[in-house]
């Protein structure tokens, strides 16, 4: 199986070409993907690098999603494939390639978050609805009113 799910941040705008097929024209988007490493328990940075950058690149309507709404510094989350390659290049070396097809591209944060913008403080009132904005502590997760019983919740 040749699955691959990488969240990272663009490095640049995503590059935009167009592509001639036997049903038209399909629109392609490249990008480069900045993927953090997940650290040792004891790992020290040591100026190692602590990020991979990888090659991604997106077909049809994948490719217009991006094109539209992607650009340097988006936080998105990816589901795609790894693809291999190689050509010859103008000096007359092979050159080997690694991409990965991206098959679905989601969003990773909010579009105030991507901005830049500072998450809203919230009181530990309840909330009106199970919709709420996460917690002041600033983590993703929600205040559950104290009205709310254990029943109602889908876990335990």
């Amino acid at each position: 199986m040749n699955n691959v799910v990488l969240m990272g941040r663009l490095t640049r705008d995503p590059m935009q070409r167009m592509a001639n097929t036997a049903n038209g024209e399909m629109e392609i988007a490249s990008f480069t993907l900045a993927v953090d490493r997940r650290k040792g328990r004891n790992a020290e940075n040591n100026g190692e690098q602590t990020a991979d950058f990888i090659r991604c690149t997106a077909f049809g309507k994948q490719a217009e999603f991006a094109n539209k709404y992607l650009h340097q510094g988006t936080k998105i989350a990816l589901v795609g494939r790894i693809q291999t390659g190689s050509y010859v290049n103008k000096d007359g070396q092979t050159v080997y390639t690694t991409d990965v097809i991206a098959e679905t591209i989601e969003f990773a944060e909010s579009k105030a978050a991507s901005a830049g913008a500072a998450v809203p403080s919230y009181n530990n009132e309840p909330a009106a609805d199970m919709d709420a904005a996460p917690s002041a502590g600033g983590s993703d997760f929600m205040n559950i009113p104290d009205s709310v019983d254990d029943e109602g919740l889908p876990f335990k």
